[in-house]
């Protein structure tokens, strides 16, 4: 069968075809229809695959790793970001090895088009010591999922694999097979398999060590790498992933007169880069990320420039690659663009008319002038937009969870009225143990949870948070005296600026519960969410 697909849709469908129990997940761009494609599918709905979101991304592998335990086949998937809160079980589960097969899907983001940094997560799977996946297209990205279980119960590894931006969300017709039943359930076969202490945790170290020959030896041989002989020996062409694509677009019309290999499997396969290097002058290497690649072949002695790419300043050392830019480094006479009229030119994002968040703002910016500026922390989320004009509310932003901590921090360091604000999804993702830490000292610092009922940034999808903030932050240790809710409406201006203030001069930690659902919610949910948070009130 052949459908039209996204990148993540065509992964998803893949893991669904490859037999999986269960897909964990926290939403992230550019990863999250990946998710969302399987909790529309129907089949996956008929086969019982379990797809509802995860706390954070941590949480998600934790549960995928138990899936995997339980000898059922599980796929955790999260952007570039989210492995780092991931890294703690990710690490340690290529050693304990997995049951299930179990895939780590990561959408890079080279560009930053909604992320904080270029990171590429290719280097958390060769710190990890597991093989590693990326595909060049969206038939790939199918193919590589279904290929991804396989090499991972070979090897009872879990398996990387990874997209950037551009695959992710382009489209193309991919060609779907038949479907692999899911797994039974079935233990591990040594019941200490899984218990990392350290009299067994050497020995199974070890074992991933040994390992390295054979996973070495299966990206060599791997169908989705491939060497492509060229006439001219003057330059070869090293190109992972994407990146192949766009070398290929400029040869639409001719054939590529140089030696090509195409990397999609890693470890780096020594053999055919060995080849590369001993036929060929110069080898160039095009990567979307990283110069991953390049570092391995080029080592830190390259002055001769045998090997050039992004360390070299051939091809350019940030951003994303396009086939422009590998053109111009293959030595294609290709004209700059020419510059955009004003009129259509990039804009920064903005909150939505009827926003609740504006409201928020606009309610601490009357407070800016008397409580003193540069104390407001922010998170990750739509509330991240208090950072741009016109509210200029916000003063940090770094990662998700970081406002509450940061806040803390800078209170210890003798700042006053510092606030954090933080979303009510990313509150529970990885905000719950800051503010435990600030109730634990009893530190003088307001936090704000702006609570919109949804994960709001990524496209709405259901909070985990909903209707449970109240009782979480009293179950953590906030006075009841000093836990309030308010409605950030304009009616509503004068008594929130009164209730931050007054909380504010509590010397202890208050927490403000800033209510009101997203405008992108449905109306009919709106109103399910309002009685809903109203019951819990009761």
């Amino acid at each position: 069968m052949k459908k039209l697909f996204l990148g993540n849709e065509a992964l998803a469908q893949g893991a669904i075809d490859s037999g999986i129990s269960g897909v964990y997940a926290y939403p992230g761009t550019p990863s999250t229809e990946i998710t969302e494609y399987i909790q529309k599918s129907d089949i996956a709905k008929e086969l019982g695959i379990h797809s509802q979101w995860s706390v954070n991304e941590k949480t998600a592998m934790e549960a995928a790793l138990g899936m995997s335990y339980a000898g059922k086949k599980s796929m955790v998937v999260m952007k570039h970001v989210g492995l780092n809160v991931a890294s703690d079980v990710f690490m340690n589960m290529s050693v304990s090895g997995i049951n299930g097969g179990l895939v780590v899907v990561v959408a890079d983001d080279p560009s930053m088009h909604s992320s904080q940094n270029e990171q590429d997560s290719r280097f958390y799977g060769k710190f990890a010591m597991v093989p590693i996946l990326e595909p060049t297209n969206q038939q790939e990205a199918y193919d590589i999922t279904r290929y991804a279980f396989s090499l991972s119960e070979r090897f009872k590894l879990p398996v990387l694999l990874r997209l950037v931006t551009r695959l992710s969300h382009s489209r193309a017709v991919v060609e779907t097979f038949e479907r692999i039943p899911q797994n039974n359930l079935k233990f591990p076969e040594s019941p200490t398999q899984f218990q990392l202490i350290p009299m067994r945790a050497r020995g199974l170290y070890q074992d991933l060590l040994d390992n390295q020959k054979n996973i070495q030896e299966s990206a060599t041989n791997s169908p989705f790498n491939k060497v492509t002989e060229g006439t001219d020996t003057k330059l070869g062409i090293v190109a992972s992933g994407i990146a192949y694509n766009y070398v290929m677009e400029n040869y639409q019309d001719s054939t590529c007169p140089h030696t090509i290999f195409k990397v999609s499997e890693y470890p780096l396969p020594k053999k055919q880069i060995k080849h590369l290097l001993d036929t060929c002058e110069q080898v160039i290497v095009f990567e979307d990320g990283y110069p991953f690649i390049e570092e391995m072949i080029g080592g830190f002695f390259n002055e001769d420039q045998k090997v050039i790419g992004r360390l070299t300043g051939h091809v350019n050392r940030t951003g994303e690659l396009n086939p422009d830019i590998v053109g111009r480094a293959l030595g294609f006479d290709i004209p700059t663009a020419q510059e955009v009229p004003d009129i259509v030119s990039g804009r920064p994002p903005e909150l939505c008319t009827g926003c609740g968040h504006i409201d928020l703002f606009e309610s601490i910016n009357t407070l800016i002038p008397s409580i003193g500026d540069r104390r407001v922390f922010g998170d990750i989320g739509c509330s991240a937009l208090g950072v741009l004009p016109p509210f200029n509310t916000i003063d940090t932003l770094i990662e998700m969870g970081a406002s509450v901590t940061m806040a803390k921090g800078a209170t210890d360091a003798g700042v006053e009225n510092a606030i954090a604000i933080i979303g009510d999804s990313t509150f529970t993702h990885s905000g719950m143990t800051g503010l435990l830490d600030a109730i634990y000292e009893k530190t003088a610092l307001t936090v704000i949870i702006s609570d919109n009922s949804a994960i709001a940034m990524t496209g709405a999808q259901d909070s985990a948070a909903l209707g449970k903030i109240k009782q979480i932050c009293l179950g953590l240790g906030i006075e009841e005296a000093h836990l309030k809710v308010i409605i950030p409406l304009q009616k509503n201006h004068n008594s929130n600026v009164e209730t931050i203030q007054k909380e504010l001069d509590y010397k202890g930690v208050s927490v403000i519960i800033s209510q009101r659902p997203c405008v992108q919610i449905p109306a009919e949910k709106k109103a399910q969410i309002r009685a809903f948070l109203k019951n819990c009130q009761n």
